[in-house]
């Protein structure tokens, strides 16, 4: 990512068209232009986001593309690939920290020092409960890595990796073949 202009308060950002959003990330006030994904990564999004929406009930909802304010001083305001956040929210905008249980990030070219290392360290401090981590290459089956929130530490603890099939039981019990991409 690159940095593009000012700094931005979370009242200017809120102001803003949602076109103007697209594609950046706010990090410490800062903008950040988002690399264009590829059709892989953003499959690869979909079909999790798939998986996770149908596996949690009525309860909680899995989507992609939209933001989560981390934190409003400095504004720290992310667009995860995955995001499961209460269903009940849907409507509400920004998505808040407290509303969602898990975050995934697919890592790309580009992206892999922020999704295997800052982000961890962002989502962990905002308080979100899990975190999963998707590493892709073409003609490699794709691997999961999962985390688990210490909430006394606010640091993520590694939990299971997945290469292909994915069978997690946290947060909640969901299944997905990922071996055939």
């Amino acid at each position: 990512m690159r940095e593009a202009g000012p700094r931005v308060t979370s009242e200017q950002y809120d102001s803003w068209c949602a076109a103007k959003c697209a594609g950046i990330e706010i990090v410490d006030g800062t903008v950040l232009v988002r690399p264009v994904a590829s059709k892989r990564h953003n499959r690869l999004a979909r079909l999790l986001a798939n998986a996770l929406d149908a596996a949690g009930g009525s309860e909680w909802n899995a989507d992609t593309d939209f933001d989560v304010r981390l934190q409003d001083v400095p504004l720290n305001n992310r667009r995860p690939d995955v995001v499961v956040y209460r269903a009940e929210t849907i409507d509400e905008s920004p998505t808040r920290p407290a509303d969602v249980l898990l975050l995934a990030e697919v890592v790309s070219p580009g992206s892999e020092t922020t999704d295997r290392v800052v982000k961890l360290d962002q989502y962990a401090t905002a308080g979100i409960p899990f975190y999963w981590r998707i590493e892709q290459a073409v003609g490699v089956v794709p691997i999961v890595h999962t985390y688990v929130l210490d909430p006394a530490s606010r640091c993520y603890r590694a939990g299971e990796v997945f290469t292909g099939l994915v069978k997690a039981t946290a947060p909640y019990p969901v299944e997905l073949d990922l071996s055939s991409l």
